[in-house]
């Protein structure tokens, strides 16, 4: 009984020091308003000037629905096939057609220049902000302090708030036009302030890199961004195919790549049998989780939309809403 008892003793003792550790490492953490004082010290030291500062975080507060939507994960209650006949209704491709003929010249000069063809420049456009009439709300700046107050990813959006005080500094938007996700992401083209310094480009050379209103920008910063990430302007991102009864499932991984005259042997087809292309570019065999089987041989193009969002659903939805924008 004794033994128990000093049992139970030790393990409340354990208990005791994990709670207190715990509630030491809350009360550790600095008020939002202390805290704000040393970020606002941080920009000073990195250049951001003081009257950007001051109005940048002039109405800041930190937003509890932020961490909520940043803790929420989304469930999977839908089939692939459910899914891409949500996000690329018949009305979004219509439109998409139609945007494609609108700003085909200006696409045709991003084209020229990075490389990558409209369809898919168009088809980014629409699958993140449905050509840009849902870019979110959020201010943005105050979005990001909220995720660098929290514990979460606290030095990753520390990062991204400060290069977001550069591009204010740099006069590409103000304040109260930058807008974007929950999470930071901003404007047409849906880039992190990261994303933005890195790749968003001033198509009209007008003094701003505004991937916000100006249409030729966010063309030629999505597309830039993809050129930089490894596009191929002269391949497509995949298609769907037919296995052969019997074939080796083992096969089917990203890690696995084989050129096509492989594929063939292998016993991949086209969906209506026939032989795959003659062209022998590299690819790999995709099946979507909860995709039924449906199986899609992808290649380097399909790599690089991952770059831009690691998520099978999205670069499917790219690729498949760019085929269907030049489809009859």
């Amino acid at each position: 009984m004794l033994k128990i008892l000093g049992k139970l003793t030790c393990l409340a003792i354990v208990a005791s020091f994990a709670i207190s550790s715990t509630n030491y490492a809350v009360a550790a953490k600095k008020p939002f308003g202390e805290w704000l004082i040393d970020l606002k010290a941080e920009a000073r030291a990195n250049g951001i000037s003081q009257p950007i500062i001051d109005d940048a975080f002039k109405n800041v507060k930190f937003k509890e629905k932020i961490i909520s939507l940043d803790r929420k994960q989304p469930e999977v209650t839908q089939t692939f096939q459910q899914y891409m006949s949500k996000r690329l209704p018949k009305s979004l491709i219509n439109q998409g057609k139609a945007r494609l003929q609108k700003h085909a010249a200006i696409l045709k000069e991003v084209e020229k220049k990075y490389g990558v063809q409209p369809r898919f420049v168009v088809a980014l456009w629409g699958v993140e902000t449905r050509f840009g009439k849902y870019t979110g709300g959020f201010n943005v700046v105050e979005a990001l302090t909220t995720l660098a107050y929290d514990n979460r990813r606290a030095d990753y959006f520390r990062k991204e708030l400060m290069i977001a005080l550069q591009i204010l500094e740099e006069k590409h938007i103000t304040v109260g036009n930058m807008k974007g996700s929950w999470a930071g992401a901003m404007g047409q083209a849906q880039f992190m302030p990261s994303s933005f310094i890195n790749f968003a480009v001033d198509h009209d050379e007008d003094g701003r890199r505004d991937i916000w209103t100006t249409k030729p920008d966010v063309f030629a910063s999505a597309a830039n961004y993809l050129a930089q990430s490894g596009w191929k302007g002269d391949q497509t991102w995949g298609r769907e195919v037919k296995l052969n009864e019997g074939f080796d499932l083992s096969l089917i991984s990203l890690k696995i790549q084989k050129p096509m005259q492989e594929w063939q042997d292998l016993g991949v087809r086209k969906t209506d049998g026939s032989a795959l292309p003659a062209r022998q570019l590299v690819g790999s065999l995709v099946q979507p989780k909860g995709g039924a089987g449906q199986t899609f041989l992808i290649y380097n193009n399909y790599r690089t939309i991952l770059k831009w969002n690691y998520s099978t659903y999205f670069a499917m939805s790219v690729g498949q809403l760019a085929d269907r924008l030049v489809s009859p």
